[in-house]
């Protein structure tokens, strides 16, 4: 997944032109937004209505790329993007494959019904569960396709799964407690608490952040009791039943798992 707002759409729409040229038309660009402190903090940048812009984002490297594709004249003005000038120095070479795939990944229901209208797949956040796919992330996609009036055989939901596993009990346990730490760090950030308010557990985010300020990353793993691991991520000592239970839990909500 690529930063989307530290680059500019224009930048990003050769270098994937080029990515997909480079790997015989089986590239996919995948987007994100990263969370306001990353953006304003870590970037500089100015922090203005994640969703409406991403999605121009989008709509703005589509139309970079039917005209390095068609010819089609640049004349992209949106809210937040503007594009008129291409000239043929500047412009790629014909492709066989022209633009790539656009897949956006997505947290909350904004994004995500984003995802559903202009992206072509979402991935969501390793930091979700069955639940919150199904009742929160899948009705949002939806939105969006209806939106954009497509089906949902059109899409893809593309899912980085947690896993707990390992072919010891020593490695089995250096599984667990980094994913422990993760789904605490995951925690502390006060824009994915929406997942744990769905299942009850919205006041371990305050908590978590607070450990986040103190320095305290080693404790953090501890605030991740049984029944939070077991909803986040898919845990087994029998590595080979993994793939198994992967199915079993996300099989009729994600496409795709890894």
């Amino acid at each position: 997944i690529a930063l989307a707002f530290p680059r500019n759409p224009m930048v990003l729409a050769y270098t994937a032109w080029d990515l997909q040229n480079a790997s015989n038309g089986r590239f996919i660009l995948g987007l994100g937004t990263q969370v306001k402190a990353h953006n304003e903090r870590r970037f500089g940048l100015k922090w203005e209505r994640p969703g409406p812009k991403l999605r121009e984002y989008i709509v703005a490297i589509r139309a970079i790329w039917d005209c390095f594709q068609n010819g089609t004249e640049l004349d992209f003005e949106g809210e937040f993007f503007k594009f008129n000038l291409m000239t043929p120095m500047f412009t790629p070479a014909d492709s066989p494959y022209g633009g790539a795939g656009v897949n956006l990944a997505a947290v909350g229901p904004l994004m995500s019904e984003v995802a559903g209208e202009v992206a072509d797949g979402v991935i969501a956040h390793g930091f979700t569960t069955a639940t919150y796919l199904r009742d929160v992330t899948l009705p949002a996609v939806q939105r969006g396709l209806e939106k954009s009036g497509r089906q949902r055989a059109a899409f893809e939901v593309i899912l980085p799964a947690m896993v707990v596993a390992g072919i010891t009990e020593e490695a089995f346990q250096r599984s667990r407690l980094a994913v422990q730490s993760q789904l605490a760090f995951y925690a502390s950030t006060p824009a994915y608490r929406p997942v744990l308010d769905l299942h009850g557990w919205g006041d371990l985010q305050p908590e978590a952040h607070r450990l986040t300020r103190e320095g305290r990353w080693q404790e953090m793993g501890e605030l991740i009791t049984d029944d939070i691991l077991h909803a986040f991520a898919v845990v087994s000592e029998d590595i080979d039943q993994v793939p198994a239970l992967l199915a079993q839990r996300y099989g009729g909500l994600a496409d795709t798992w890894m």
